[in-house]
């Protein structure tokens, strides 16, 4: 549930209230007894969704910012129709007090993938939360919980189960990958496999990692697929040619490696 509070108050209000009479609402009026509902950690259309099921059980109601405002009178009706919305569409967010004992835990080296599986998990734990930029601030007394959070998510075990929430990789793209990395941990010049990696890293992205993948080891195959194709660009831009021929030397030991340390990386998941 929201943080709710009450504020105002007046028998006129009351009275009317009691004889079923029509509420004119005026969230202004100070002698309006009001129910504030802090809804700043719901999104945009979460708040839309509930404005029109307010509107449409003809509830009185105000915003004032990301703050829901109703008359005291409606009040069990008003939470009736949160329980009915975090039935249908729930769980929702609990925001944080801004005064509340919290920690902060830096998120900058993850991927919008990522954080987005803790935003998930934190709101299914029901954990009050909020988020400054890629900084997510918790209640204090929730620390443990979210350090097992953090580490459930970047061992792969805790991952979107929505296949439509992100753009996905190309089909069999993991296997393609093992595929050219093997040959050229072999044959670090096999054309064919170059280009296949060339061609890859123009299609993948780490912030959409296959459907049920972990996104920080597919993080780690976009990045070695990178390093492979930058070598092989530089070395065919000139920009790494010695008179005596060694760079060649070089590029075959550096494609050699990096494709090894790929190979393994994606050889548990084909």
């Amino acid at each position: 549930m929201a943080f709710v509070n009450k504020q105002g108050g007046a028998e006129k209000h009351e009275t009317q209230a009691g004889a079923g009479l029509d509420i004119d609402f005026d969230p202004s009026d100070p002698a309006t007894v009001k129910v504030h509902y802090d809804l700043s950690a719901w999104t945009f259309d979460q708040r839309a969704e509930l404005s029109e099921a307010l509107a449409d059980a003809d509830l009185p109601h105000a915003w004032d910012g990301e703050e829901l405002l109703v008359p005291e009178s409606v009040e069990d009706a008003t939470d009736a129709m949160f329980d009915k919305l975090e039935a249908e569409i729930g769980p929702f967010p609990i925001g944080l007090d801004d005064d509340a004992e919290s920690t902060e835990f830096n998120l900058d080296e993850w991927t919008d993938a990522d954080r987005k599986v803790l935003t998930e998990s934190l709101v299914e734990s029901e954990i009050p939360h909020r988020w400054t930029g890629a900084t997510v601030i918790v209640a204090q007394d929730a620390e443990d919980a979210v350090d097992d959070l953090l580490d459930a998510i970047e061992s792969g075990e805790l991952m979107s189960a929505d296949p439509s929430s992100e753009a996905s990789a190309p089909d069999g793209v993991l296997s393609d990958v093992f595929l050219a990395a093997n040959k050229l941990a072999k044959d670090p010049f096999d054309a064919k496999s170059r280009t296949l990696l060339i061609d890859l890293n123009e299609q993948i992205d780490p912030k959409h990692p296959p459907y049920a993948f972990a996104p920080r080891t597919w993080s780690q195959v976009v990045d070695g697929v990178g390093k492979i194709v930058d070598r092989i660009m530089a070395d065919a831009s000139g920009d790494r040619v010695d008179d005596d021929g060694s760079d060649r030397l070089d590029e075959s030991s550096d494609v050699i490696g990096l494709a090894q340390s790929l190979r393994e990386l994606v050889r548990p998941f084909v």
